[in-house]
This record gives C-alpha cells, sequence and structure tokens, in this order.
C-alpha cells in the first residue's frame, strides 16, 4: 500500500456539538465585543475560527486584525469548555470509530486531523467522545486562516510521521462540506465527502469530491479509505 495521509475534519464529520462551537463562539464575542447584532448572521460550515471571528468583527465595523482575533481566542476557548461539557445533544458519527481504528492498525498510514478549529478547540470537542488521543498530528485553524493552506500543513505533518516526502504520499481529506473538497482540490489530493453535515453525498460529489457517503457506517467506506 503507498504511503496515506488521512485528515478527518471535526464539526460535522467526525462529531456533531450540538451547536456548542457556534454558541461558544458567539458568547465569547459578546463578552469580549459587547453585543453585536448581525455579527454572526452567516453559516459556519467549512470556515476557520479565525475567518469566523474576522468576518463577525468586519461585520461589526470593528478593528479585524490578527491582534483582535489573538486576543478573542483565549475567551472563546474557556466559553467551548463550558459549552461542550453542557451540551445535551453531541455524538460520534456512525463508523468513525471502526474506520479510525482500521486505519491506525496500517503501518503505512498516518492518520490526523484537517480542521478549520484551532487546536485546542479540536482538543476540547473530541475528548468529550474520547477519539481525539487518536490523532496524534494534523492541521488546524491556529496554522493557517487559509483551509487549504492549513489542510497543506497536516499533511506535511503527516509525510514526516511516515518518514517520506509528501510528493511520495497518497493524501485523503474527510470532511463534511464543499470547502473540505476544495482544499483537497487545491493539492491534487482526494476527498472522501461525509453526508453527516449541512450537504449531502450528491452535493460533494458535483463540488468534486473523489467518493461521499451518507455516513461511514455505509458499505465501501473503508474501501475508499484505505484502497
Amino acid at each position: 500500500m503507498r504511503p496515506t495521509v488521512l485528515l478527518f475534519d471535526v464539526d460535522g464529520t467526525l462529531v456533531s456539538t450540538g451547536g456548542s462551537g457556534r454558541r461558544a463562539i458567539e458568547r465569547a464575542f459578546a463578552r469580549t465585543f459587547g453585543e453585536r447584532p448581525g455579527a454572526f448572521a452567516f453559516p459556519f460550515d467549512g470556515m476557520t475560527d479565525r475567518a469566523i471571528v474576522r468576518t463577525a468583527l468586519r461585520r461589526s465595523d470593528l478593528p479585524h486584525g490578527d491582534a483582535e482575533i489573538d486576543a478573542f481566542l483565549p475567551a472563546y476557548l474557556e466559553v467551548l469548555e463550558e459549552e461542550v461539557a453542557t451540551a445535551p445533544y453531541y455524538r460520534l458519527h456512525r463508523g468513525m470509530r471502526e474506520a479510525v481504528d482500521r486505519a491506525l492498525a496500517r503501518p503505512e498510514v498516518a492518520v490526523g486531523l484537517g480542521t478549520g478549529n484551532v487546536r485546542d478547540g479540536a482538543r476540547l470537542k473530541l475528548e468529550r467522545v474520547g477519539i481525539y488521543d487518536a490523532f496524534a498530528f494534523g492541521g488546524f485553524g491556529c496554522d493557517h486562516e487559509d483551509r487549504a493552506l492549513l489542510i497543506r500543513r497536516g499533511a506535511e505533518r503527516g509525510a514526516e510521521r511516515l518518514g517520506v516526502p509528501l510528493s511520495a504520499c497518497r493524501v485523503v481529506i474527510i470532511g463534511d462540506t464543499p470547502k473540505d473538497v476544495a482544499a483537497a482540490r487545491a493539492m491534487d489530493a482526494e476527498c472522501i465527502g461525509v453526508g453527516t453535515g449541512s450537504f449531502g453525498p450528491a452535493q460533494l460529489l458535483a463540488c468534486g469530491a473523489t467518493a461521499a457517503f451518507r455516513d461511514f457506517g455505509e458499505e465501501g467506506v473503508l474501501h475508499a479509505l484505505l484502497a
């Protein structure tokens, strides 16, 4: 088997958090910058944490540089910890644990995250369902605001773990949004779409996903992932 780097998205792909992330970012934003009606009247799907905050600051006619975002993130993580702990609806999606475990059993496969969450945000969200420790590396929203560039950084880290150049690797992005597909295509990687977020398999295939499934419990998932 060719050396393979798998990068799993978090929100909508591995887990659904019952809106914990949106509630946390809105609460922390109000606490930090005051109530700003309409600041978050846009979908978060596929956006990085930093891009979400920058967009909200811009919509609020507030300074929206890196310094403002950097100052905001600790407050966000504090609130996120509360929201994750108390969310009544929270789930690891069907088939994900088995897929990750099967991939981890292959010495030629590096299993990481490819997510717009900052690293500690991803940790908080995945620790609740006991799967965070399965991912030894990743590309995160704190690596870059642009999803395609953070995905590339995650792929580079995976190749380093395998001890081979990135050019020698099969790279597979697993995600639930067209932005995941676009990030994969930007580096000529494969993308396996999963319809557990806001987009169905047909929509993800139309965007250019290599394969797409309703969830990872469907037949054929492991073959697509580890072929």
